[in-house]
């Protein structure tokens, strides 16, 4: 092994500070610049972003790591936003702090998580996702119709006047001057949800370099050698399932105190599908590649249906196919595009580009090899 130069890990160190450094504000800024180039309409839309990085990530720990494709994740969230908008709203008179109603909300999930692996530990594949989905469903169905004979979920109406994030006496709901710069109800609320989202992120890499996390791999890879191996994948998955679940309770009820309102008709099959394709887009099992196709795929979406109109007035001089439907057309066609040049997702891990293009990771084994002789 070569040794490194002091002096060329002390350069590599100060240029990762100055990326950390140049990040970080940009992070802080973003806010702001997007208010004021794009409006505070996208502002919100970024704020929706960092939600559905929140479940993206919850959903990487049961598809990426274990391999267990679940298409009733929308579930969980619709779980915690209920928990959240039942103990926080005039729905029972009950106005609890966020502190308590959040991770309340988050560990309902989590129960309801195993609830839904318990019986599906047997099952894989193709089997597993319709079980998965029908579970999604009968949650959906069960919140559209708990408003008779009693009246708990307020039906399809939904429930509204949802109190909104307050931490102390500090309301996330309302403009504030803070350090002589207004914030705006949407800019605080992008804080948090940054805040919560990076810490998602450092616990799933934490459990990504784990022992649990090398445990849910190996079943993903080979179930019947994972058990060979000593490990008890009964638990493992159960384990999976609880920790998604608990992402997307606690993304949940940060939907409703952001929302003010939800309802059945938020948590439909076609927000499940679209988690799932935020993971397997950006590329499943990596938390970079999670995070752009979270990104991308509410970014996106939003850019062709405001851009869809204008491009059409200029082209041809009229409106020749509703915005809306033209958005999902190409948004269809990019995803299909997508998967067909990069199948692995835009930014795989390195064990998954390696599955799905064994020859080009020899060619790169070999040139590296190369080049270590050649020093």
């Amino acid at each position: 092994m070569r040794n490194v130069p002091d002096s060329l890990l002390r350069h590599d160190k100060r240029h990762a500070w100055i990326a950390f450094a140049a990040l970080a504000i940009m992070l802080l800024a973003l806010p702001f610049a997007t208010d004021a180039l794009l409006g505070r309409g996208w502002v919100r839309i970024v704020d929706f972003a960092l939600l559905y990085i929140m479940l993206a990530l919850g959903l990487n720990i049961v598809v990426g790591y274990a391999g267990l494709l679940d298409l009733g994740y929308i579930a969980f969230f619709a779980v915690g936003a209920y928990c959240y908008a039942l103990l926080g709203s005039p729905q029972f008179g009950l106005h609890w702090p966020f502190w308590i109603v959040l991770p309340l909300g988050a560990l309902l999930a989590c129960v309801f998580g195993v609830l839904l692996g318990a019986p599906t530990l047997k099952l894989r594949g193709d089997y597993l996702a319709i079980v998965t989905l029908g579970f999604g469903e009968i949650i959906r169905i069960f919140l559209n119709n708990l408003n008779a004979p009693v009246n708990i979920t307020n039906g399809p109406q939904g429930i509204s006047m949802i109190d909104p994030v307050r931490i102390g006496g500090f309301s996330l709901g309302s403009t504030h001057e803070l350090f002589g710069l207004t914030f705006p109800s949407v800019h605080l609320y992008y804080y948090l949800f940054l805040c919560v989202t990076l810490l998602v992120i450092f616990v799933s890499l934490r459990l990504e370099d784990s022992r649990i996390g090398r445990a849910w791999m190996a079943i993903r890879e080979d179930e019947v050698a994972a058990e060979a191996m000593g490990i008890n994948t009964r638990n493992i998955k159960l384990l999976a399932f609880a920790m998604g679940a608990t992402f997307g309770g606690a993304a949940g009820g940060l939907f409703a105190g952001f929302q003010g309102f939800i309802s059945p008709e938020s948590f439909g099959l076609t927000e499940s599908v679209m988690i799932v394709c935020m993971v397997v887009l950006g590329g499943m099992g990596n938390i970079r590649g999670v995070v752009l196709g979270g990104v991308l795929l509410v970014l996106l979406p939003e850019a062709l249906r405001h851009g869809a109109g204008p491009a059409q007035h200029a082209l041809f001089g009229k409106t020749l196919i509703d915005p809306e439907s033209l958005r999902m057309l190409l948004f269809g066609l990019a995803l299909i595009v997508v998967m067909l040049v990069r199948p692995a997702g835009l930014w795989p891990s390195t064990q998954r580009r390696r599955e799905l293009s064994p020859d080009e990771d020899v060619v790169h084994q070999e040139q590296d090899t190369v080049y270590d002789s050649s020093k």
